[in-house]
Protein backbone atom coordinates (compact mmCIF):
# COMPACT_ATOMS: atom_id res chain seq x y z
CA UNK A 1 0.00 0.00 0.00
CA UNK A 2 0.74 3.59 -0.75
CA UNK A 3 1.35 6.43 1.95
CA UNK A 4 -1.55 7.94 0.42
CA UNK A 5 -3.64 5.29 1.80
CA UNK A 6 -2.61 6.43 5.43
CA UNK A 7 -0.41 3.39 5.92
CA UNK A 8 3.04 3.62 7.25
CA UNK A 9 5.46 2.16 10.17
CA UNK A 10 5.60 3.97 13.78
CA UNK A 11 9.08 3.59 14.61
CA UNK A 12 9.35 1.24 17.36
CA UNK A 13 10.23 3.79 20.21
CA UNK A 14 7.16 6.09 19.29
CA UNK A 15 5.14 2.90 19.43
CA UNK A 16 6.62 1.94 22.96
CA UNK A 17 5.62 5.58 24.36
CA UNK A 18 2.21 5.10 23.30
CA UNK A 19 1.70 2.15 24.66
CA UNK A 20 2.88 2.99 27.83
CA UNK A 21 -0.16 4.34 29.32
CA UNK A 22 -1.62 0.91 29.42
CA UNK A 23 1.00 -0.14 32.34
CA UNK A 24 -1.09 2.25 34.47
CA UNK A 25 -4.14 1.74 33.74
CA UNK A 26 -4.00 -2.00 33.60
CA UNK A 27 -4.55 -1.71 37.55
CA UNK A 28 -7.79 -0.37 36.65
CA UNK A 29 -9.10 -4.09 36.09
CA UNK A 30 -8.17 -6.90 37.27
CA UNK A 31 -6.00 -5.43 40.74
CA UNK A 32 -8.79 -3.42 41.36
CA UNK A 33 -11.28 -6.18 41.45
CA UNK A 34 -8.68 -8.35 43.70
CA UNK A 35 -8.01 -6.00 46.29
CA UNK A 36 -10.68 -3.59 46.92
CA UNK A 37 -13.48 -5.78 47.76
CA UNK A 38 -10.80 -7.72 50.20
CA UNK A 39 -9.62 -4.65 52.03
CA UNK A 40 -12.96 -2.40 52.36
CA UNK A 41 -15.32 -5.61 53.43
CA UNK A 42 -12.23 -7.07 55.93
CA UNK A 43 -9.89 -4.15 56.88
CA UNK A 44 -12.69 -1.46 56.79
CA UNK A 45 -15.48 -3.70 58.02
CA UNK A 46 -17.76 -2.87 55.62
CA UNK A 47 -18.64 -6.48 55.07
CA UNK A 48 -19.07 -8.55 51.26
CA UNK A 49 -22.48 -8.06 51.04
CA UNK A 50 -22.63 -3.94 51.38
CA UNK A 51 -19.29 -3.78 49.28
CA UNK A 52 -20.66 -6.39 46.19
CA UNK A 53 -23.47 -3.94 46.02
CA UNK A 54 -21.97 -0.75 45.59
CA UNK A 55 -19.48 -2.29 43.58
CA UNK A 56 -22.05 -3.79 41.26
CA UNK A 57 -23.84 0.03 41.18
CA UNK A 58 -20.39 1.85 40.34
CA UNK A 59 -20.10 -0.95 37.16
CA UNK A 60 -23.20 -0.46 36.08
CA UNK A 61 -22.33 3.65 35.96
CA UNK A 62 -19.63 2.29 34.67
CA UNK A 63 -21.12 0.67 31.37
CA UNK A 64 -23.75 3.23 30.88
CA UNK A 65 -20.89 5.75 30.35
CA UNK A 66 -19.24 3.76 27.90
CA UNK A 67 -21.66 4.82 24.86
CA UNK A 68 -21.72 8.23 26.11
CA UNK A 69 -18.12 9.00 26.52
CA UNK A 70 -17.83 7.25 23.21
CA UNK A 71 -20.29 9.66 21.32
CA UNK A 72 -18.78 12.41 23.08
CA UNK A 73 -15.55 11.68 22.48
CA UNK A 74 -16.04 11.19 18.77
CA UNK A 75 -18.00 14.73 18.49
CA UNK A 76 -16.24 17.12 20.80
CA UNK A 77 -12.75 18.29 20.06
CA UNK A 78 -10.78 19.31 23.04
CA UNK A 79 -7.45 20.91 23.04
CA UNK A 80 -4.57 18.61 21.88
CA UNK A 81 -6.90 16.79 19.68
CA UNK A 82 -9.88 14.12 19.56
CA UNK A 83 -8.03 11.27 21.24
CA UNK A 84 -5.09 13.02 23.00
CA UNK A 85 -7.44 15.58 24.35
CA UNK A 86 -9.60 13.34 25.73
CA UNK A 87 -7.32 11.12 27.45
CA UNK A 88 -5.33 14.29 29.65
CA UNK A 89 -9.23 14.90 30.32
CA UNK A 90 -9.72 11.75 31.90
CA UNK A 91 -6.38 11.88 33.82
CA UNK A 92 -7.63 13.94 36.79
CA UNK A 93 -10.62 12.00 37.70
CA UNK A 94 -8.58 8.57 37.07
CA UNK A 95 -5.56 10.11 39.28
CA UNK A 96 -8.19 11.08 42.12
CA UNK A 97 -10.53 7.93 42.07
CA UNK A 98 -7.22 5.57 42.65
CA UNK A 99 -6.01 7.84 45.25
CA UNK A 100 -9.22 8.06 47.52
CA UNK A 101 -9.80 4.55 46.65
CA UNK A 102 -6.10 3.19 47.58
CA UNK A 103 -5.68 5.78 50.68
CA UNK A 104 -9.03 6.11 51.85
CA UNK A 105 -9.37 8.15 54.99
CA UNK A 106 -10.41 6.94 58.37
CA UNK A 107 -14.41 6.89 58.61
CA UNK A 108 -14.63 6.14 55.48
CA UNK A 109 -17.64 3.81 54.04
CA UNK A 110 -19.98 2.46 51.23
CA UNK A 111 -20.71 6.16 50.30
CA UNK A 112 -17.05 6.48 50.14
CA UNK A 113 -16.39 3.35 48.17
CA UNK A 114 -19.49 4.35 45.88
CA UNK A 115 -18.48 7.88 44.93
CA UNK A 116 -14.95 7.40 44.00
CA UNK A 117 -15.50 4.17 42.39
CA UNK A 118 -17.77 6.18 40.02
CA UNK A 119 -15.40 8.72 39.82
CA UNK A 120 -12.42 6.20 38.89
CA UNK A 121 -14.45 4.55 36.42
CA UNK A 122 -15.36 7.42 34.68
CA UNK A 123 -11.71 8.93 34.39
CA UNK A 124 -10.66 5.30 33.08
CA UNK A 125 -13.12 4.91 30.42
CA UNK A 126 -11.96 8.55 29.36
CA UNK A 127 -8.44 7.53 28.97
CA UNK A 128 -8.92 3.55 27.99
CA UNK A 129 -11.27 4.34 25.64
CA UNK A 130 -9.26 7.49 24.29
CA UNK A 131 -6.02 5.34 23.64
CA UNK A 132 -8.25 2.77 21.59
CA UNK A 133 -9.69 4.62 18.99
CA UNK A 134 -6.28 6.29 18.87
CA UNK A 135 -4.80 3.13 18.10
CA UNK A 136 -7.01 2.16 15.77
CA UNK A 137 -6.69 5.93 13.47
CA UNK A 138 -2.73 5.39 13.90
CA UNK A 139 -2.85 3.40 10.53
CA UNK A 140 -5.08 1.96 7.74
CA UNK A 141 -2.52 -0.91 7.06
CA UNK A 142 -4.28 -4.51 7.83
CA UNK A 143 -0.20 -5.33 9.74
CA UNK A 144 0.55 -2.19 11.24
CA UNK A 145 -2.57 -1.83 13.11
CA UNK A 146 -2.12 -5.35 14.87
CA UNK A 147 1.81 -4.43 15.61
CA UNK A 148 0.24 -1.08 17.05
CA UNK A 149 -2.25 -2.92 19.17
CA UNK A 150 -0.16 -6.18 19.97
CA UNK A 151 2.09 -3.41 21.52
CA UNK A 152 -0.14 -1.62 23.83
CA UNK A 153 -1.90 -4.88 25.08
CA UNK A 154 1.44 -6.64 25.97
CA UNK A 155 1.92 -2.82 28.13
CA UNK A 156 -1.34 -3.81 29.73
CA UNK A 157 0.00 -7.67 30.57
CA UNK A 158 2.91 -5.54 32.05
CA UNK A 159 0.99 -3.47 34.03
CA UNK A 160 -1.66 -6.45 35.55
CA UNK A 161 2.24 -8.22 36.65
CA UNK A 162 2.98 -5.31 38.62
CA UNK A 163 -0.70 -4.14 40.16
CA UNK A 164 -1.11 -7.75 41.14
CA UNK A 165 2.92 -7.89 42.62
CA UNK A 166 3.20 -4.54 44.65
CA UNK A 167 0.64 -4.35 47.43
CA UNK A 168 1.72 -8.07 48.43
CA UNK A 169 5.31 -6.97 47.94
CA UNK A 170 5.15 -3.40 49.90
CA UNK A 171 2.63 -5.00 52.57
CA UNK A 172 5.74 -7.53 53.64
CA UNK A 173 5.06 -10.02 51.41
CA UNK A 174 2.27 -12.42 52.75
CA UNK A 175 -1.08 -13.14 50.77
CA UNK A 176 -3.29 -10.56 52.37
CA UNK A 177 -3.33 -7.19 50.77
CA UNK A 178 -1.96 -4.82 53.80
CA UNK A 179 -3.02 -1.09 54.16
CA UNK A 180 0.58 0.23 53.32
CA UNK A 181 0.72 -2.32 50.11
CA UNK A 182 -2.90 -0.63 48.51
CA UNK A 183 -1.44 3.01 49.38
CA UNK A 184 1.80 2.09 47.46
CA UNK A 185 -0.08 0.47 44.66
CA UNK A 186 -2.24 3.93 44.41
CA UNK A 187 0.43 6.04 44.57
CA UNK A 188 2.88 4.08 42.27
CA UNK A 189 -0.66 4.46 39.70
CA UNK A 190 -0.85 8.20 40.55
CA UNK A 191 2.70 8.86 39.86
CA UNK A 192 2.58 6.76 36.41
CA UNK A 193 -0.31 7.73 34.77
CA UNK A 194 0.95 11.55 34.17
CA UNK A 195 4.24 10.66 32.92
CA UNK A 196 3.28 7.89 30.88
CA UNK A 197 0.56 9.84 29.48
CA UNK A 198 2.64 12.90 28.59
CA UNK A 199 4.91 10.49 26.58
CA UNK A 200 2.41 9.73 24.66
CA UNK A 201 0.56 12.65 23.84
CA UNK A 202 4.03 14.36 23.49
CA UNK A 203 5.46 11.71 21.47
CA UNK A 204 3.11 10.18 19.35
CA UNK A 205 1.24 12.44 16.33
CA UNK A 206 -2.56 12.44 16.37
CA UNK A 207 -4.33 11.74 12.63
CA UNK A 208 -6.30 15.12 11.47
CA UNK A 209 -9.28 14.00 11.19
CA UNK A 210 -12.96 15.55 11.71
CA UNK A 211 -15.23 15.37 14.31
CA UNK A 212 -18.19 13.22 13.94
CA UNK A 213 -21.59 15.07 15.15
CA UNK A 214 -23.33 13.39 18.22
CA UNK A 215 -26.91 13.45 16.41
CA UNK A 216 -25.43 12.27 13.27
CA UNK A 217 -23.92 9.12 15.19
CA UNK A 218 -27.27 8.30 17.07
CA UNK A 219 -29.09 9.00 13.71
CA UNK A 220 -27.05 6.61 11.99
CA UNK A 221 -27.06 3.37 14.44
CA UNK A 222 -29.01 1.64 11.67
CA UNK A 223 -25.55 1.53 9.60
CA UNK A 224 -23.53 0.13 12.66
CA UNK A 225 -26.30 -2.80 13.15
CA UNK A 226 -25.45 -3.53 9.24
CA UNK A 227 -22.48 -3.67 10.07
CA UNK A 228 -22.27 -7.52 9.30
CA UNK A 229 -18.48 -8.43 10.10
CA UNK A 230 -19.05 -5.73 13.36
CA UNK A 231 -21.99 -8.07 14.01
CA UNK A 232 -19.98 -11.34 14.02
CA UNK A 233 -17.14 -10.19 15.77
CA UNK A 234 -18.94 -8.48 18.95
CA UNK A 235 -20.93 -11.95 19.02
CA UNK A 236 -17.63 -13.68 19.01
CA UNK A 237 -16.00 -11.52 21.65
CA UNK A 238 -18.85 -11.58 24.18
CA UNK A 239 -18.68 -15.81 24.03
CA UNK A 240 -15.17 -15.60 24.06
CA UNK A 241 -15.59 -12.97 26.86
CA UNK A 242 -17.96 -15.14 28.90
CA UNK A 243 -15.65 -17.90 28.50
CA UNK A 244 -12.79 -16.16 30.03
CA UNK A 245 -14.54 -14.75 32.48
CA UNK A 246 -16.19 -18.27 34.67
CA UNK A 247 -12.58 -19.02 35.21
CA UNK A 248 -10.95 -15.54 35.79
CA UNK A 249 -13.85 -15.10 38.67
CA UNK A 250 -13.37 -18.94 40.11
CA UNK A 251 -9.35 -18.78 39.60
CA UNK A 252 -8.48 -18.12 43.40
CA UNK A 253 -11.25 -20.43 44.66
CA UNK A 254 -10.10 -23.28 42.01
CA UNK A 255 -6.58 -22.99 43.26
CA UNK A 256 -7.24 -23.16 46.54
CA UNK A 257 -10.13 -25.85 46.95
CA UNK A 258 -9.81 -28.08 44.10
CA UNK A 259 -5.95 -27.61 43.23
CA UNK A 260 -5.82 -27.38 47.45
CA UNK A 261 -2.51 -24.77 46.92
CA UNK A 262 -3.37 -21.43 47.75
CA UNK A 263 -0.31 -20.37 48.78
CA UNK A 264 0.60 -20.89 44.45
CA UNK A 265 -2.49 -18.88 43.36
CA UNK A 266 0.20 -15.39 43.01
CA UNK A 267 2.86 -17.36 41.29
CA UNK A 268 0.58 -19.12 38.94
CA UNK A 269 -1.40 -16.21 38.08
CA UNK A 270 2.27 -14.62 37.43
CA UNK A 271 2.94 -17.67 35.10
CA UNK A 272 -0.35 -16.96 33.20
CA UNK A 273 0.58 -13.52 32.27
CA UNK A 274 4.55 -13.79 31.82
CA UNK A 275 3.37 -16.55 29.33
CA UNK A 276 1.19 -14.03 27.68
CA UNK A 277 3.61 -11.40 27.31
CA UNK A 278 5.94 -13.85 25.56
CA UNK A 279 3.70 -15.28 22.82
CA UNK A 280 2.83 -11.92 21.93
CA UNK A 281 4.99 -11.49 19.38
CA UNK A 282 4.56 -15.13 17.93
CA UNK A 283 0.61 -14.49 17.42
CA UNK A 284 1.51 -11.48 15.72
CA UNK A 285 3.89 -12.95 12.82
CA UNK A 286 1.46 -15.73 12.58
CA UNK A 287 -1.59 -13.06 11.61
CA UNK A 288 0.71 -11.48 9.75
CA UNK A 289 1.70 -14.55 7.54
CA UNK A 290 -2.49 -15.64 7.82
CA UNK A 291 -4.99 -13.32 8.56
CA UNK A 292 -6.23 -12.17 12.22
CA UNK A 293 -9.17 -13.69 12.45
CA UNK A 294 -7.09 -17.31 11.39
CA UNK A 295 -4.48 -16.53 13.97
CA UNK A 296 -7.51 -15.72 16.97
CA UNK A 297 -9.14 -19.09 15.89
CA UNK A 298 -5.94 -21.30 16.25
CA UNK A 299 -5.40 -19.17 19.53
CA UNK A 300 -8.90 -20.25 21.01
CA UNK A 301 -8.73 -23.94 19.85
CA UNK A 302 -5.42 -24.08 21.56
CA UNK A 303 -6.74 -22.52 25.00
CA UNK A 304 -10.07 -24.40 24.38
CA UNK A 305 -7.94 -27.71 23.92
CA UNK A 306 -5.17 -27.25 27.12
CA UNK A 307 -8.22 -25.97 29.52
CA UNK A 308 -10.38 -28.36 29.34
CA UNK A 309 -8.66 -30.56 31.33
CA UNK A 310 -8.62 -28.24 34.11
CA UNK A 311 -12.27 -29.99 34.78
CA UNK A 312 -10.67 -32.93 35.91
CA UNK A 313 -7.77 -32.09 37.72
CA UNK A 314 -7.42 -32.60 41.73
CA UNK A 315 -5.78 -32.40 45.22
CA UNK A 316 -1.81 -31.80 44.72
CA UNK A 317 -2.48 -31.50 40.84
CA UNK A 318 0.34 -28.71 40.56
CA UNK A 319 2.38 -29.48 37.38
CA UNK A 320 -0.06 -30.39 35.46
CA UNK A 321 -2.14 -27.00 36.38
CA UNK A 322 1.26 -25.40 35.78
CA UNK A 323 0.56 -26.64 32.06
CA UNK A 324 -2.42 -25.38 31.95
CA UNK A 325 -1.23 -22.15 33.31
CA UNK A 326 1.38 -21.81 30.36
CA UNK A 327 -0.58 -22.70 27.60
CA UNK A 328 -3.73 -21.51 28.00
CA UNK A 329 -1.48 -18.01 28.99
CA UNK A 330 0.33 -18.11 25.98
CA UNK A 331 -3.10 -17.16 24.12
CA UNK A 332 -3.65 -14.47 26.23
CA UNK A 333 -1.65 -12.25 23.63
CA UNK A 334 -3.95 -13.10 20.85
CA UNK A 335 -6.71 -12.77 22.53
CA UNK A 336 -6.41 -9.56 24.23
CA UNK A 337 -4.58 -7.92 20.56
CA UNK A 338 -5.93 -9.29 17.91
CA UNK A 339 -10.22 -8.90 18.17
CA UNK A 340 -9.53 -5.21 18.54
CA UNK A 341 -7.43 -5.00 16.01
CA UNK A 342 -9.70 -6.45 13.72
CA UNK A 343 -12.25 -4.31 15.38
CA UNK A 344 -10.10 -1.08 14.14
CA UNK A 345 -10.93 -2.50 10.55
CA UNK A 346 -14.47 -3.22 11.23
CA UNK A 347 -14.79 0.90 11.54
CA UNK A 348 -13.79 1.10 7.81
CA UNK A 349 -16.92 -0.10 6.81
CA UNK A 350 -18.72 2.43 8.86
CA UNK A 351 -16.50 5.32 7.56
CA UNK A 352 -17.74 4.35 3.92
CA UNK A 353 -21.23 3.84 4.92
CA UNK A 354 -21.67 6.93 7.32
CA UNK A 355 -18.77 9.58 6.05
CA UNK A 356 -18.21 9.82 9.93
CA UNK A 357 -15.31 9.20 12.13
CA UNK A 358 -16.73 6.92 15.52
CA UNK A 359 -13.98 4.86 16.20
CA UNK A 360 -14.51 6.18 19.63
CA UNK A 361 -18.42 4.63 19.73
CA UNK A 362 -17.22 1.72 17.86
CA UNK A 363 -14.76 0.85 21.13
CA UNK A 364 -17.68 1.86 23.61
CA UNK A 365 -19.41 -0.35 22.72
CA UNK A 366 -16.89 -2.89 22.61
CA UNK A 367 -16.07 -1.51 26.10
CA UNK A 368 -19.42 -2.22 27.53
CA UNK A 369 -19.49 -5.74 26.06
CA UNK A 370 -16.39 -6.50 27.71
CA UNK A 371 -17.57 -5.90 30.98
CA UNK A 372 -21.01 -7.15 29.98
CA UNK A 373 -19.78 -10.42 29.52
CA UNK A 374 -17.83 -10.80 32.88
CA UNK A 375 -20.58 -9.68 34.43
CA UNK A 376 -22.69 -12.53 33.05
CA UNK A 377 -19.76 -14.67 33.85
CA UNK A 378 -19.72 -13.53 37.60
CA UNK A 379 -23.66 -14.09 37.81
CA UNK A 380 -23.44 -17.25 36.45
CA UNK A 381 -20.70 -18.82 38.11
CA UNK A 382 -21.21 -17.77 41.72
CA UNK A 383 -25.18 -19.28 42.00
CA UNK A 384 -24.13 -22.41 40.28
CA UNK A 385 -21.23 -23.55 43.19
CA UNK A 386 -23.86 -22.06 45.30
CA UNK A 387 -26.43 -24.59 44.57
CA UNK A 388 -24.00 -27.19 44.16
CA UNK A 389 -23.40 -25.98 48.10
CA UNK A 390 -19.82 -24.80 47.92
CA UNK A 391 -18.74 -23.03 51.03
CA UNK A 392 -15.11 -21.14 50.78
CA UNK A 393 -15.11 -21.21 54.81
CA UNK A 394 -14.99 -25.31 55.03
CA UNK A 395 -11.98 -27.00 54.85
CA UNK A 396 -13.79 -29.96 52.71
CA UNK A 397 -15.14 -26.92 50.65
CA UNK A 398 -18.46 -28.43 51.14
CA UNK A 399 -18.15 -32.00 49.83
CA UNK A 400 -16.51 -33.69 46.82
CA UNK A 401 -20.07 -32.63 44.63
CA UNK A 402 -19.49 -28.69 45.10
CA UNK A 403 -15.70 -29.54 44.32
CA UNK A 404 -16.57 -31.01 40.97
CA UNK A 405 -19.37 -28.46 40.15
CA UNK A 406 -16.54 -26.07 40.75
CA UNK A 407 -13.74 -27.78 38.82
CA UNK A 408 -15.90 -28.44 35.75
CA UNK A 409 -17.47 -24.45 36.05
CA UNK A 410 -13.86 -23.57 36.17
CA UNK A 411 -12.71 -25.97 33.08
CA UNK A 412 -15.52 -27.46 31.07
CA UNK A 413 -18.17 -24.91 31.29
CA UNK A 414 -16.30 -22.31 29.33
CA UNK A 415 -15.59 -24.60 26.60
CA UNK A 416 -19.04 -24.59 24.71
CA UNK A 417 -18.38 -20.71 24.29
CA UNK A 418 -15.24 -21.05 23.26
CA UNK A 419 -16.30 -22.96 20.19
CA UNK A 420 -18.93 -20.93 19.26
CA UNK A 421 -16.58 -17.80 19.14
CA UNK A 422 -14.61 -19.92 16.90
CA UNK A 423 -17.38 -21.11 14.40
CA UNK A 424 -18.10 -17.09 14.28
CA UNK A 425 -15.00 -15.99 13.29
CA UNK A 426 -13.12 -18.37 10.95
CA UNK A 427 -14.90 -17.46 8.25
CA UNK A 428 -14.35 -13.84 9.16
CA UNK A 429 -15.52 -11.90 5.71
CA UNK A 430 -12.87 -8.92 6.23
CA UNK A 431 -9.41 -10.26 4.81
CA UNK A 432 -6.60 -8.34 4.39
CA UNK A 433 -7.00 -7.85 0.66
CA UNK A 434 -10.78 -6.44 1.65
CA UNK A 435 -9.24 -3.99 4.29
CA UNK A 436 -6.62 -2.77 1.83
CA UNK A 437 -9.44 -1.65 -1.06
CA UNK A 438 -10.77 -0.35 2.00
CA UNK A 439 -8.12 1.90 2.89
CA UNK A 440 -7.38 2.91 -0.64
CA UNK A 441 -11.02 4.00 -1.16
CA UNK A 442 -11.17 5.65 2.05
CA UNK A 443 -7.85 7.62 1.17
CA UNK A 444 -9.37 8.83 -2.12
CA UNK A 445 -12.14 10.38 -0.57
CA UNK A 446 -10.31 12.33 2.04
CA UNK A 447 -8.99 13.48 -0.86
CA UNK A 448 -10.29 17.06 -1.46
CA UNK A 449 -9.62 16.59 -5.15
CA UNK A 450 -12.12 13.57 -5.30
CA UNK A 451 -15.57 14.21 -5.73
CA UNK A 452 -18.33 12.13 -3.90
CA UNK A 453 -18.88 8.41 -5.22
CA UNK A 454 -21.97 8.71 -7.73
CA UNK A 455 -25.09 7.36 -5.45
CA UNK A 456 -23.49 7.74 -2.12
CA UNK A 457 -24.42 11.56 -1.40
CA UNK A 458 -22.25 13.51 1.10
CA UNK A 459 -21.94 12.87 5.21
CA UNK A 460 -24.45 15.05 5.63
CA UNK A 461 -27.01 12.99 3.76
CA UNK A 462 -30.36 12.13 5.00
CA UNK A 463 -30.20 8.97 3.11
CA UNK A 464 -27.06 7.68 3.02
CA UNK A 465 -27.06 4.77 0.67
CA UNK A 466 -23.11 4.08 0.41
CA UNK A 467 -21.98 0.57 1.89
CA UNK A 468 -19.16 -1.45 1.50
CA UNK A 469 -19.65 -5.16 -0.67
CA UNK A 470 -16.82 -7.53 1.96
CA UNK A 471 -17.43 -10.10 -1.18
CA UNK A 472 -15.04 -7.31 -3.21
CA UNK A 473 -11.70 -5.61 -2.23
CA UNK A 474 -13.11 -2.48 -3.57
CA UNK A 475 -15.56 -0.71 -1.70
CA UNK A 476 -18.70 -0.09 -3.76
CA UNK A 477 -22.15 2.03 -3.49
CA UNK A 478 -24.61 -1.14 -2.71
CA UNK A 479 -27.24 -1.10 -0.15
CA UNK A 480 -27.63 -5.22 -0.46
CA UNK A 481 -23.94 -5.63 0.69
CA UNK A 482 -24.31 -4.33 4.33
CA UNK A 483 -26.34 -7.54 4.94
Amino acid sequence: MTAAAGIATLPGWRLALFGLPGLPLAALTLPLYIYLPTYYADTLGLGLGVVGGVLLAARIWDMITDPVVGVLADAVRLPGGRRRGWMVAGLPFTIAGIWMLMSPPDGAGAVHLLVWSIVLHLGGTMMALSQQAWAAELSDGYDERSRIITVREVFVILGTLAAIALPVLAGGGGTAVTAAGLATLGAAIALLLPVTTAAAVIAVPEPDRPVARARGQLARLGALVANRPFRRLIGAYIANGFANGLPATLFLLYVSHVIGRPDLAGPLLFVYFAAGILAAPLWLRLAARTSKHRAWTIAMAIATSAFLPAAFLGTGDVVPFLIICIATGATLGADLALPNAMQADVIDIDRLETGQERAGLFFALWGFATKAALALGIGTAFPLIDAAGFDSAADDGGGALALTVLALVYGALPVPFKIWAILLVRRFPLTREIQSGLAEEIARRRSPAVATPPGCGPPSSRKPSCSLSVAAPRASCSRSSAS
